[in-house]
């Protein structure tokens, strides 16, 4: 479990596949206080810590985990982002975040304001995802509130602490993004197609 609180951005240092699986070796600020069997979130996804060396340490992705997020278009220097599982009894900053992203978007528009930025998205609406105004998205495993609901798309406010702290920076038009959508918002989304079985 999650909060979308990004706490590092990790360099890939390294991308080893085997068979299907994709070893993936990240340089991180945070290394020195992980260990082996440690769930960590990547760019929004959870993967366990395989190895630790110095300041480096590998984690896995499997093929379902490759076909249904960004990872597989990782490149080494990428930034991806971190965060650790969060601790029972810490403060719940950002939201529950599962780390099970649920599908992939696509960037359509990025606007500087005066101090912050708008990024707009698209999404495959047939998969039944929803976002609503003024809830909660996680991209690339960073917390945000939505802006401009439509059927398949949001924007999302960012403040520059969250620019200059996460990935985000790097973001353009085309950017592939990782997308856990808010876990009651799926429980409703089910709910009604039950319904309506």
């Amino acid at each position: 479990m999650f909060t979308g609180i990004i706490e590092d951005m990790g360099v890939i240092s390294n991308l080893r596949e085997e068979n299907t699986n994709l070893h993936i070796t990240v340089k991180s600020n945070i290394t020195s206080e992980l260990k082996i069997d440690q769930s960590v979130a990547h760019n929004g996804v959870c993967l366990t810590v395989i190895d630790i060396n110095n300041d480096e340490y590998t984690v896995t992705a499997i093929k379902e985990t490759l076909d249904k997020t960004n990872l597989s278009s990782l490149k080494l220097n990428d930034k991806v982002n971190l965060e650790r599982a969060m601790k029972l009894g810490d403060r719940l900053d950002g939201h529950i975040v599962q780390g099970h992203v649920d599908q992939t978007g696509i960037c359509t528009h990025v606007k500087a304001e005066n101090g912050s930025w708008f990024f707009s998205f698209e999404y495959d609406a047939s998969l039944n995802n929803l976002t609503i105004e003024k809830g909660s998205i996680t991209i690339n495993g960073t917390s945000l509130t939505v802006v401009n609901s439509g059927h398949n798309t949001f924007s999302v406010a960012i403040i520059p602490y969250t620019y200059e702290h996460t990935n985000f920076n790097t973001f353009k038009e085309g950017t592939v993004v990782n997308l856990e959508f808010d876990v009651l918002g799926k429980y409703v989304a089910k709910l009604a197609t039950l319904k309506d079985a």
